[in-house]
């Protein structure tokens, strides 16, 4: 398992930042929104409650919560749309963007504009994702051989340490029950989510370079529709530092 890139973690730095300026609550609420029109009930719609778990980490309010929920009985509500943009940033690296939107005809020209304006390109449906798996994916706290032991009993593909956390992988299909699993045995989870881990990473080591992908990929993440970017770049963590 190649794993995620340091933008990930990057990713949760900044969303927790802006969680408290309340600029993230739009892309949690709209998260709720696309899970609940597979119902509203979080005991029996597992995308409903991880999206729901995913919005209170970041203290989203109740109220907030709720009103995403009933947004999908509201029939004046303009009805949220679920589209994936593939394309490639400085350097070639491949990126994907998952939005959330009501008028695909203002988001595609942002994402686009994004793209272009930081160097990068818009690419054709298929041209990108196929170097990506889509899986689930487990933060846990807790660290050590006897957290890899039972993930594997639980059915998780693999497990890898990563900045003092424990990064479970699965089938998608497999996420809700070793999730669940890892809850009940009184693991601490962070977070849960499918994502779309790259097959292999492009190591970036030019600073030009990455400081070209940084903006780049704040650009995207300041959409309001974008939901998601998956990478599959990883940069050296001095060079971060300094982008």
């Amino acid at each position: 398992m190649s794993g995620h890139s340091k933008w990930s973690t990057i990713k949760r730095q900044k969303g927790a930042k802006d969680a408290a300026r309340g600029a993230v609550f739009t892309k949690l609420g709209n998260a709720i929104a696309v899970a609940a029109r597979n119902g509203s009930d979080p005991s029996t719609n597992f995308a409903l409650r991880l999206a729901i778990d995913k919005a209170k980490a970041a203290n989203m309010p109740s109220a907030n919560i709720q009103r995403s929920i009933d947004r999908v009985k509201d029939k004046d509500a303009a009805q949220l749309t679920e589209v994936m943009y593939e394309g490639y940033g400085p350097g070639g690296v491949a990126i994907l963007v998952e939005c959330a939107t009501d008028n695909i005809n203002r988001t595609y020209p942002e994402v686009r504009a994004a793209f272009t304006k930081h160097g990068g390109n818009i690419a054709e449906k298929g041209a990108v994702v196929f170097q990506f798996d889509q899986k689930g994916l487990i933060r846990l706290k807790e660290t050590g051989d006897e957290i890899l032991l039972q993930a594997l009993d639980l059915g998780a593909e693999d497990v890898v340490e990563e900045n003092n956390e424990s990064i479970v992988y699965t089938e998608p299909k497999d996420l809700a029950k070793v999730r669940d699993g890892l809850n009940n045995a009184g693991l601490t989870i962070n977070e849960a989510e499918l994502t779309y881990v790259p097959n292999s990473t492009i190591e970036i080591n030019d600073q030009a370079t990455v400081s070209k992908i940084i903006r780049l990929m704040n650009a995207l993440e300041e959409i309001d529709e974008v939901s998601n970017t998956h990478v599959n770049f990883d940069i050296p963590e001095e060079l971060l530092n300094q982008a």
